[in-house]
């Protein structure tokens, strides 16, 4: 199999949780997409039209910073993990697509969420980056089990 990379954004620790046991169950490395300033809790109230990750999310062009980037050239599949916002990825996640270069890589997209899936996650991103190789996304809830199927079939 070819080298695979799991990558994640987490602002609550589900994220972080779901992204390590993929990594640690399958011997995969991985990276943890930090934010300059952490989110708080009163960042991340979506109720809030004046929070943090609202105010992020309503401007597409928003790029939150991010404290270090990491090298993918040796991966042929890079794993993209994070939490649902706004029924879409958190701005975050685009901060890092454009930090790295992921040409030639097959992007596998991944979320955590109660409720919304990951298509329309995985076709925005497309739409945002049309020259990058994005493959079906895959939503986990904690059980991980089909992760390596998820990941390295296709």
């Amino acid at each position: 199999m070819s080298n695979v990379l799991i990558t994640y954004f987490s602002a609550s620790g589900v994220t972080k949780s779901v992204a390590e046991k993929i990594a640690d169950e399958n011997g995969y490395d991985i990276f943890e997409i930090t934010p300059v300033e952490k989110y708080t809790a009163a960042d991340l109230d979506y109720m809030d039209k004046n929070s943090r990750s609202t105010i992020e999310m309503n401007d597409k062009s928003f790029r939150p910073p991010i404290a270090e980037t990491c090298d993918v050239s040796g991966y042929d599949v890079v794993a993209i993990g994070f939490p649902v916002w706004w029924y879409t990825a958190p701005t975050i996640i685009n901060t890092f697509i454009e930090s790295v270069d992921l040409k030639g890589k097959t992007i596998k997209v991944f979320c955590t969420s109660g409720g919304s899936g990951v298509d329309k996650c995985v076709s925005d991103l497309q739409k945002a980056y049309p020259e990058l190789d994005f493959a079906k996304g895959m939503r986990f809830m904690g059980n991980v089990s089909k992760a390596k199927g998820w990941i390295e079939d296709e």
